[in-house]
This record gives structure tokens, sequence and C-alpha cells, in this order.
């Protein structure tokens, strides 16, 4: 039954989709601008626990069993991913690595920082993107020092068709020396 509102089919229709391919076993949300339905999602996916980083803990307005807060630079996430804290957009935004994506290169998934520009082959590094107001140089430094561990050669942003496919960490590490530079004056 599809239900009657197009909300009810859209659920409907994911959690049947995420069943044929093996199911959700846990959400992870970069950012607070994304917390909105996080409960909704976690329910229509059998309780699928939701992990975000503890320092963005005071915007989760609705609080739930299913969400885990966890603290540290890094936390595993079943077995081959691992949630990264890189706080600049907001103090506990998180990145998702998988080292096995991209034919073993390894894959970020980004959210939007470092968001991927209109040009793929550079990143940006943003506190307020409405409002065009970049992170600070020690900022930036500090996000490339929190990803320079992980071996990625792509990074999947947040929008369609952003996306960097190739040399990746080689593309953050250059459009933050960029952007500091722009930065200095």
């Amino acid at each position: 039954m599809w239900g009657r509102s197009p909300t009810c089919r859209c659920k409907t229709f994911g959690y049947f989709f995420s069943k044929l391919l093996g199911g959700i076993a846990a959400i992870a949300i970069s950012h607070p601008h994304y917390y909105t339905t996080m409960i909704d999602w976690s329910l229509a996916f059998d309780n699928a626990p939701i992990y975000f980083h503890s320092a963005d803990r005071e915007w989760v307005m609705r609080p739930h069993s299913t969400v885990e807060h966890w603290s540290g630079d890094s936390r595993k996430l079943l077995d081959d991913l691992v949630l990264i804290h890189a706080p600049g957009h907001f103090d506990g935004f998180q990145v998702l690595y998988w080292p096995e994506g991209a034919g073993r290169k390894g894959v970020l998934l980004s959210g939007d920082q470092p968001q991927v520009c209109l040009d793929t082959r550079w990143v940006s590094f943003m506190y307020s993107y409405p409002n065009y107001v970049p992170l600070g140089a020690r900022t930036i430094e500090r996000i490339v020092a929190r990803l320079e561990p992980y071996r990625f050669d792509r990074i999947y942003g947040a929008f369609p068709k952003r996306t960097v496919v190739a040399d990746a960490k080689e593309a953050v590490r250059r459009s933050a020396e960029r952007f500091i530079r722009a930065l200095s004056g």
C-alpha cells in the first residue's frame, strides 16, 4: 500500500528499495542543517542509529534513543567506514571516509565542507555559504590536518554534479593553499 500522501509514498518506496539493497545499518549526518527529519528516517529504517559529533549536541531539537553522540577526532562506523570530526562550518562537522571506495583508492563524503566547487577540481571552505563568509586560515589548516592521515582519491559533495572524481586529496591541499593566500590579502 502506497498510502495517501507523497511523503508516505516516498518513505514506503525508500524503505522497500533499501530492503532490496540490504537495508540501512546507520545514519551519519554532517551537520545541523540536515538534522530535521533524522528521527523519522531512523524509525522508517528499523531504528537505524544516528551518529553525529557531540560538539553539535545543542542543535538536536528532537532527542531520541537512536541518536548516538560521539567525541574525539574520529570514530569507526560499521566495518569499513570512519567518521572524521572536521570542525569549521559547525563545531561538530563530520565527514565520512570510505577507504574501499573508488576502486580502493578511498572516498570522502564531505557534505559541504570541504564543499566541492562548480569547477570540480577545487573545493571551498566556508563558514556561511549564503553570506559568502569564509573560514579562517587556522580553521582551514586544522581541517586539512584532520584529513591528512586518510587516503582518498574522490570526494562526493552534498549536491548533484559536485564530485571530485580523481586526485581529491591534492584538490583539498591546493584549494586550502589558495584560500589561505586569498585570506591573507
